[in-house]
């Protein structure tokens, strides 16, 4: 019995540090506590899952520097900020950029006019996604968003302009559906 209760507190200690690990779980996708984007370690701010006509398509996590659930204040700040996209299902290219295009134009419709050009090359860059696939957009001031897919930086464009277009994607006033974007402020 001596020895059945430091190996039980050692147990417990060792699975609460595992949990402390993960900052949220959502559809089966769990993702980490933080990140390091640059010299910057990101704090996960909140998750929420992108659904299509009732389809689960994938599970967003935002990270920050700092907790925040003002979406204005993380889309207008100048710091460095990531959203993660595991994709829960097959999608091609076409769906890709087609919800990328209705997004940028129901949230940003002058920059989406404007930023063409970086639109373009971001299309251009991105594949189909299979399921269990990551998509992640890191913004470093000091060097652009970088779009990494399924562990192969495509490419990085610069500008703090090309990133607050990007991230009202899901920060916008216009969301693709609103529990994601409540998920990602910590709100849900």
């Amino acid at each position: 019995m001596r020895n059945f209760i430091p190996s039980a507190l050692i147990l417990l200690l060792l699975v609460t540090a595992a949990a402390n690990l993960r900052a949220g779980t959502l559809a089966g996708v769990t993702l980490p506590d933080t990140v390091q984007a640059g010299s910057t370690s990101l704090q996960f701010n909140g998750i929420g899952l992108r659904t299509k006509f009732m389809v689960r398509v994938y599970v967003a996590g935002l990270y920050v520097p700092q907790k925040s659930s003002d979406a204005n204040a993380i889309l207008k700040a100048d710091i460095p900020k990531q959203i993660v996209m595991h994709f829960v299902r097959d999608v091609t290219k076409n769906q890709l950029t087609d919800g990328f295009s209705e997004s940028f134009h129901n949230n940003t419709p002058d920059a989406e006019k404007s930023l063409k050009s970086d639109i373009d090359r971001l299309f251009a860059a991105l594949g189909p996604v299979k399921e269990g696939e990551e998509i992640t957009f890191t913004y470093l001031p000091e060097k652009g968003t970088s779009v990494v897919q399924a562990g192969t930086e495509r490419l990085t464009i610069a500008g703090n302009a090309f990133a607050e277009m990007l991230f009202s994607v899901w920060l916008g006033p216009r969301p693709p559906n609103a529990a994601l974007k409540k998920g990602l402020l910590g709100q849900a």
